[in-house]
């Protein structure tokens, strides 16, 4: 069931289930986005750089990260809109094979009337290991129940 703006407690953190990045993921978004750099497609080249290995796309990884924040139900009936995203940094590389999560926390909230308000989270998604690999602040613009 999907929470309204005023559901929202600060401080509260939920966690996603995992995502597994496979290969076809990394060769589907370079079609999509046009950016087939050698360090996402090129096993030779990705392999003498600095990761040893291909990498996915950055902004798959962020995409994937807004697709498992609605897959977590919270706001899937109630959202009206992404409303931004703030000082978002990339920590560690993810890799094929490698499995993320999503940790949500509740950092603000305030109304924007008429019956609506905004929520702000500070994002954290996670590999396997349970290390940072992408970190964010976003909002999203959600129906309240008045």
């Amino acid at each position: 069931m999907s929470l309204y703006f005023e559901d929202f407690v600060l401080e509260t953190t939920s966690v996603s289930r995992g995502r597994t990045i496979t290969e076809a993921d990394i060769v589907n978004f370079a079609g999509l986005s046009g950016d087939f750099h050698e360090l996402h497609m090129s096993q030779e080249y990705a392999a003498a750089g600095p990761f040893g290995q291909r990498i996915a796309h950055g902004a798959l990884v962020f995409s994937i990260s807004t697709g498992l924040m609605i897959q977590m139900n919270q706001v899937h009936d109630t959202v009206i809109a992404f409303y931004g995203v703030d000082q978002l940094r990339f920590t560690k590389p993810v890799f094929i094979g490698d499995t993320i999560h999503v940790v949500k926390r509740v950092i603000g909230a305030r109304p924007k009337p008429p019956c609506r308000g905004v929520v702000t989270f500070e994002t954290i998604v996670t590999n396997q290991n349970g290390e940072p690999v992408l970190v964010y602040q976003d909002q999203v613009l959600l129906k309240a129940r008045s």
